[in-house]
This record gives structure tokens, C-alpha cells and sequence, in this order.
């Protein structure tokens, strides 16, 4: 395994949280912790990314949001990762697909909030997504009606399973949509508030 990458085995599920994380929050934690218990998950992996290229406004110096990651997400079956720095890889499809050849034999789970989806079908390559792994959605607060009416929601609709089943043992495409209790937390919020220095 390359030096300072996760370690997982063939057989093991794995959550990718991915993100600008500019700043984590508990809105975050609430949401790993939640697919954890709720997905079937061995492990989950924050996915701190350089840059978005859907945002116009670049975010924090990378170093400063990994430190405020590992801060603010303490838990033993949740890694906190530059992988995208490290594959040097910028769109989520081309990042799944470096993980799947690096990892044989571990599943991984697409996450996101459900606002996530409401714009999921602006992504770069999002079909190739929902059918090369799983996709947890988690609810997000406002976004569960816009979400489950989304281009991709209705695109894969015949795939979605159960919103009470883990998405364990399924091969995609396949993906849920998970109700739990809300956390209004938010990166913008906390930026605005200046309690986080801003990007370029």
C-alpha cells in the first residue's frame, strides 16, 4: 500500500466523504457517524479536496483544513485524507476509478448530502458514478423534496433501495436515501460568522 494511504482490505466496505471541508463541522461528523450505523460501513474515508471546480471562490490552504478535519472528527473507523492531492485527480469519477484499481476487492460508497443531489447531474461523469459504486444520500435540512425530485434521483429511481437497508452486499448501481435527525451546521454559515479564515 503506498505510504500515507488508508489501509483496507478485500472484502471491506468503505464510505468517501468528499469535499472542500472549508471548515469541517459537526454538520459533517453528524453525517459520517449516521452512515456508519445506518450503512453497513467497515470504515469511512473524508475525501479533503484541493479545489471545487463548481465554486468560483477556492477554498482554505489545504494544510489548514486537514488539521481543522482531524480536529473536529474523532473517531476510530474514520480517516482523514488528501487522496485527491495525492492522486492528483480533481473529478470525483477519475478519483473512484484510481481507488477502485489501488484497492482490489473493497467496496466503496459514494456519501452526500442531500443537497449534493439536487446538482449531482452538473458532475462530470455522474452516470459512471452511480454505476461504479454505491451512493449513500443523506438528508440535509430543505433539501429532501428538491433531492428526491433531482435529474439523478428520477434518472436511477428503479435502483434506489429501501431507505431503511444497508447498502452492504449491493452491487451497482444502487443507492438510498437516508432520513436522520437534522444538524444545521454549515461551512458558509461559519465563514460568514468569521470563524474561519476565508480562501483566495
Amino acid at each position: 500500500m503506498r505510504q500515507g494511504f488508508p489501509i483496507a482490505t478485500r472484502g471491506m466496505v468503505v464510505g468517501l466523504l468528499g469535499g472542500s471541508f472549508d471548515p469541517a463541522h459537526e454538520g459533517h461528523v453528524h453525517i459520517t457517524r449516521e452512515a456508519l450505523k445506518r450503512m453497513g460501513l467497515d470504515q469511512v474515508w473524508w475525501l479533503v479536496t484541493p479545489a471545487n471546480p463548481l465554486k468560483a471562490r477556492q477554498p482554505a490552504p489545504m494544510a489548514d483544513r486537514l488539521a481543522r478535519a482531524q480536529k473536529v472528527m474523532r473517531h476510530p473507523r474514520v480517516k482523514i485524507t488528501a487522496l485527491e492531492a495525492a492522486l492528483g485527480t480533481r473529478a470525483t469519477a477519475d478519483t473512484i476509478d484510481r481507488l477502485r484499481a489501488i484497492y482490489p476487492g473493497v467496496s466503496f460508497v459514494w456519501l452526500m448530502g442531500a443537497d449534493n443531489l439536487v446538482q449531482f447531474h452538473r458532475w462530470g461523469r455522474w452516470r459512471d458514478i452511480l454505476r461504479s459504486v454505491a451512493v449513500g444520500v443523506l438528508a440535509r435540512p430543505g433539501a429532501g423534496v428538491a433531492a428526491r425530485l433531482s435529474v439523478a434521483a428520477r434518472a436511477f429511481r428503479v435502483h434506489q433501495v429501501d431507505r431503511g437497508e444497508t447498502l452492504r452486499g449491493h452491487q451497482p448501481p444502487v443507492w438510498s436515501f437516508v432520513n436522520l435527525p437534522m444538524n444545521n451546521a454549515s461551512s458558509t454559515a461559519i465563514r460568514a460568522r468569521g470563524g474561519w479564515k476565508s480562501g483566495r
